[in-house]
């Protein structure tokens, strides 16, 4: 038996799962882990100020499945995020740590037939994982029942709000029990999500690994400024002076499409993401880029 990593020993992590985390190679616990998962565990509401990248999924999902486990299906797990490709990561992550444990996932996104979905809520899941969108399709038909979800988390908080689902995720929030723990997750706080803390939320620990706005530690940064006809040409020497794989971002669809384009007549390979593309075009997409296959993907903020 491999033994438990000491780095997650003093988290109050129950023994089980800490044989898990050794297996998948976790060995040390980030900052907003290590500062998440005590008080998580406990029962207690969080609100977490980090960036993508910072391990916010088993920061959340450590204490879900442990106290899920610890209820004897009593309870049941909620995870709200904005877009379909983070509730796949999401789903996929849970599933390491908890599949040996024997824990069912349904994942509630649009895009997907809801008929394969509400065959998912069939098999009785201990969390669920889903977008406000279909969440409220399924809760409107009465296909699914979120009177034992007892632990909430809203992860990516403020880019929900910026994509105007507050009132959704207000609407699904309605069909939940009032006796919960909920862990809203943040890049950054502004006063909107500060309102919904307030709100729904009983005395939220308040944890911070990064003032809020901050970029991850790990990317450097440079700033070109040049006129907007000169913008494709910088990026053509940016494409010939760095190797290896390139993000770029695009404001709008149009935009991911054309430069798509350009960058292929360039001579490079390359895919885009953005919200034309099906779901199955946006994950062939990122595992093409993931895998090399393409060079540059071009994507939207989805």
């Amino acid at each position: 038996m491999q033994q438990p990593v000491f780095g997650f020993s003093n988290l109050g992590i129950a023994p089980k799962l800490m044989e898990i985390l050794a297996k998948n190679k976790f060995e040390t616990p980030t900052p907003i882990q290590k500062q998440s998962i005590p008080p998580a565990i406990e029962g207690k509401d969080l609100m977490g100020i980090a960036q993508t990248g910072t391990g916010k999924t088993l920061a959340f999902g450590i204490p879900m499945i442990q106290r899920l486990a610890q209820s004897g299906g009593k309870s049941k797990g909620l995870v709200i995020l904005p877009t379909r490709e983070l509730a796949l990561q999401v789903n996929e992550t849970l599933k390491k740590i908890g599949s040996s444990l024997g824990l069912k996932t349904a994942i509630l996104i649009g895009g997907e037939s809801p008929v394969k979905q509400i065959k998912m809520l069939h098999t009785n899941p201990h969390i669920i994982i889903g977008t406000p969108g279909r969440l409220n399709d399924l809760l409107e038909t009465r296909r699914l029942d979120l009177s034992k979800a007892d632990i909430l988390v809203l992860d990516e908080a403020d880019r929900m709000l910026d994509m105007g689902f507050i009132p959704q995720i207000k609407k699904v929030l309605s069909h939940l029990p009032k006796k919960r723990q909920t862990m809203l997750f943040s890049a950054t706080m502004p006063e909107a999500i500060v309102n919904i803390a307030n709100s729904y939320m009983m005395m939220p620990l308040r944890v911070e690994v990064a003032p809020a706005g901050t970029s991850v530690q790990a990317i450097s940064q440079e700033l070109f400024f040049v006129d907007k006809q000169d913008k494709l040409r910088l990026l053509a020497s940016i494409l010939d002076q760095y190797k290896g794989s390139i993000l770029v971002f695009s404001r709008t669809k149009h935009g991911a499409k054309k430069i798509t384009k350009i960058v292929r007549d360039l001579g490079h390979t390359a895919t885009e993401i953005h919200s034309n593309r099906s779901l199955s075009q946006r994950l062939a997409a990122l595992d093409g880029f993931k895998i090399g296959r393409f060079r540059v993907l071009i994507a939207t903020d989805i």
